[in-house]
């Protein structure tokens, strides 16, 4: 289905039961989840997962879509936040709680060269930069940290959490407690080498 098209209620409903399914499933599975499965979770036939998404590929680009936009629109609405510092650690946290329910970066490897995946990246670092740019400006945050720095940190505390046996599952808090407190200017040493461009 060509994308900004509306779709009807029933298929509107269809396209959220499937991409809720597909994300459980490659959570549990990974890449190897099929789409009869997928369809079988999300109460329906495969006919329909094929009318929605021509292919897997199209699925999983639709799932990392779907979550990349529902975190730049949860940043976007941030901006206006009163509490500059505030709003990044609520964005940190969101994103870092998205990835806790359901751990599908494996997924982004599989999608590098789509298109639309890719402008949704690009979106998502930019809602982050205006969000580093806005608490940095307030000095919640120190002056030598970029958009880019918080974007590549925003996978670090389920990322150290996954990496431990038996973990809480509240362990990835602690580690973004840590980043937080990194970012702000109190007791800041300087950083060596300069910020990465991930444009």
């Amino acid at each position: 289905m060509p994308p900004n098209r509306p779709l009807r209620a029933d298929a509107a409903r269809n396209q959220r039961l499937l991409l809720t399914a597909a994300a459980d499933e490659f959570a549990e599975h990974g890449l190897g989840a099929s789409v009869a499965d997928i369809a079988r979770r999300a109460g329906v036939g495969k006919g329909t997962v094929f009318r929605h998404f021509a292919t897997k590929d199209e699925l999983i680009a639709a799932i990392l879509i779907d979550r990349g936009e529902r975190l730049s629109t949860l940043g976007e609405r941030l901006l206006d936040a009163e509490d500059a510092g505030e709003a990044l650690r609520e964005f940190l946290t969101a994103a870092a709680r998205q990835r806790q329910e359901r751990d599908l970066s494996f997924l982004a490897a599989a999608s590098q060269s789509m298109e639309d995946v890719a402008k949704v990246r690009a979106h998502m670092l930019d809602v982050v930069d205006r969000l580093v740019e806005r608490a940095r400006s307030r000095g919640a945050v120190r002056t030598d940290i970029t958009g880019a720095d918080v974007f590549l940190l925003m996978c670090a505390p389920n990322y150290v959490a996954a990496n431990v046996p038996d973990a809480s599952p509240d362990l990835w808090r602690r580690y973004l407690s840590i980043i937080l407190d990194g970012l702000r200017p109190e007791g800041a040493s300087p950083l060596p080498d300069q910020p990465p461009h991930l444009g």
